[in-house]
């Protein structure tokens, strides 16, 4: 392995700022794709998480198998890095890029009722939602105050009071820790 070729001394500028171009054009191509596809489709990461390991992943490929150069390589990593701050922090900032660059939780049921439009908008069938629902121990939809698909895709069950499980204070005799102290 030759260390110099790996660095090549004689670097064009004008190529590293078409790398980081060409790696902000990917980042924000393969950032709308995902969106397009859903939170389902990403699974447990986020839309950004996914997206950034995509990028990274490739570029750690090509550097690895020296088709670019690291010097290449470390421009194009910067690059995703600086757009990944940007976004996190304008998500911090600013709701209305927090909603355009990630998602809004869906519901997809609420008072023991299944919202059609909510699974509509995710893609979500119902034998998917009697599996998740099932995976959280619901048998019956009526216990369900309100299930929900987070950004991450994951769905989040809140049960009614009556359908939560009992729990030791809840027991005849049995005080709550907080009453206990009184």
């Amino acid at each position: 392995m030759d260390i110099n070729r790996m660095w090549e001394a004689k670097l064009d500028p004008q190529e590293l700022l078409l790398i980081a171009f060409r790696a902000t054009i990917v980042y924000f191509v393969v950032l709308i794709v995902i969106r397009i596809l859903g939170k389902r489709e990403v699974g447990t990461l986020t839309a950004f998480d996914l997206l950034v390991s995509l990028i990274i992943g490739e570029g750690v490929d090509e550097a690895i198998y020296g088709d670019v150069t690291m010097a290449k390589f470390l421009v194009l990593l910067g690059t995703i890095a600086i757009w990944e701050f940007v976004n996190s922090y304008s998500s911090y900032r600013s709701k209305t890029i927090a909603r355009l660059t990630g998602s809004e939780p869906t519901v997809v049921v609420k008072n023991g009722e299944i919202v059609r439009e909510g699974m509509a908008r995710e893609r979500l069938s119902e034998d998917e939602l009697w599996a998740n629902l099932r995976q959280q121990s619901v048998d019956d939809i009526q216990e369900v105050k309100q299930a929900t698909i987070e950004p991450s895709g994951a769905i989040s069950v809140l049960l009614e009071d009556w359908a939560k499980p009992i729990q030791k204070g809840d027991l005849p005799g049995k005080s709550k820790p907080a009453e206990q102290k009184k």
